[in-house]
């Protein structure tokens, strides 16, 4: 017969080994208060397992915002609603709440002059998923652009492609940054085309659709791009002063007057 203390180090191997450290760390004082307070064994055992799950969704959020790389500090309860009036609050927080947009692979699209809180927005609308278990990655798509022309100099670039498959949400930052005398950009095309229906894309852009055939090689291409886009889309337009303009105006204005180096009635040596 073996003693309480030999049963509980066997346990303890077992949760180890089956990879459940919730219940390995929680099992001995769920069980104190168990014969406490006499709970049927079925009672205990779903405690531990819920416990676990709990520990688990934790973990896996945890490694989806390590992966996401989202701007720090970017949510939509720090996102100023006031400053950009056409954008309606209600419509992104019922975006953000509900997640059939993002199984049928449709698309946002947010427009805007630099400075209007684009990035923030679409860094705020990729946290909401992964908190909701999704995976996202935020990227400058001049970055993402250079791997993937990388990825097909060196013959992987329908691998390189595959792989971003796991994000539910690819948010491509400042997608008009990228030109197309830089390099030949034929691959954003085919990554836009590789997710269309099937996987969601948030875009970011400083310039209208008229203004994208800086972008991609020819006009064909840049028609077929913006139509994979917008078939399955929201678009919200930003078209408002720059908030980062209006604060550094703001903190001027409550600044000293400048002082002159020399007084108003005298003339330099």
């Amino acid at each position: 017969m073996t003693s309480p203390q030999t049963d509980a180090t066997r346990l303890n191997l077992a949760l180890t080994e089956l990879r459940l450290p919730a219940i390995k760390a929680l099992w001995s004082r769920f069980a104190q208060q168990a014969d406490k307070e006499g709970w049927p064994a079925a009672r205990l055992l779903s405690t531990l397992v819920e416990h676990e799950l709990a520990e688990r969704d934790r973990r896996r959020i945890e490694r989806h915002l390590a992966q996401a790389r989202l701007l720090p500090g970017k949510t939509l309860e720090t996102f100023d609603f006031t400053a950009v009036p056409m954008l309606s609050k209600a419509h992104v927080s019922a975006i953000t709440a509900g997640d059939s947009w993002i199984g049928k692979g449709s698309n946002i699209l947010l427009f805007g002059p630099p400075g209007v809180g684009k990035s923030h927005l679409g860094s705020a609308i990729g946290l909401s998923l992964v908190e909701k278990g999704y995976r996202v990655l935020f990227t400058r798509t001049t970055d993402l652009v250079q791997k993937l022309q990388q990825a097909r100099r060196d013959l992987v670039l329908e691998s390189a492609i595959a792989k971003l498959d796991k994000f539910h949400l690819l948010i491509l930052d400042d997608i008009t940054y990228v030109t197309k005398d830089q390099a030949e950009t034929s691959v954003l095309f085919e990554l836009i085309s590789a997710r269309y229906e099937r996987r969601s894309v948030l875009i970011t852009a400083n310039q209208p659709f008229g203004e994208w055939n800086t972008i991609f090689p020819d006009p064909a291409m840049t028609l077929a791009a913006v139509d994979r886009l917008v078939h399955h889309a929201t678009i919200f337009e930003m078209n408002v002063e720059s908030y980062r303009r209006r604060a550094a105006e703001q903190a001027k204005g409550r600044g000293r007057p400048a002082q002159r180096a020399t007084p108003a009635n005298t003339k330099p040596d």
